[in-house]
């Protein structure tokens, strides 16, 4: 068989259209969902959002997150100025959406909520806490890797 300048073209032509369609079948195997289902509509919120910030700034405390591995628990201390009336804490996994869960503020006489990490996939974890106190709301955010 020879090898010529026509067997050339269709040969590229061939391995272009059948990468081309692999890239295709590729692509749509790829889970490519949003942060968030109300991702818009999250962002219209962001002048509410933004003042929760600047509140929780203006605390003479910080919100303390403290983990501990060997007892398989998160332990949030509230600061006394802003004990929390009520209020949601989102744990929130950037690799795997279905992993996301929250639970309601409910503080002990110490003001500090203590959550089991135990049954939570490793890897990292964003921790967003929103609450409300003295008629103000707030929000802190940090990372964890489990």
């Amino acid at each position: 068989m020879k090898f010529n300048w026509g067997t050339g073209i269709a040969l590229f032509f061939t391995v272009f259209v059948v990468s081309l369609v692999y890239q295709v079948y590729k692509s749509t195997q790829y889970d490519n969902s949003l942060v968030s289902d109300e991702y818009y509509a999250d962002d219209l919120k962001y002048q509410e959002h933004y003042n929760k910030l600047l509140n929780t700034q203006s605390l003479r405390e910080n919100l303390a997150f403290n983990y501990e591995a060997p007892a398989q628990a998160i332990s949030l201390v509230f600061p006394s100025d802003a004990i929390p009336e009520n209020g949601e804490i989102l744990f929130f996994c950037p690799s795997d959406s279905k992993s996301d869960f929250s639970t309601s503020i409910q503080v002990n006489e110490s003001h500090e909520q203590v959550i089991s990490t135990q049954g939570m996939k490793s890897g990292l974890w964003k921790i967003k806490v929103d609450w409300q106190a003295n008629g103000k709301s707030y929000f802190k955010e940090t990372s964890l890797v489990l």
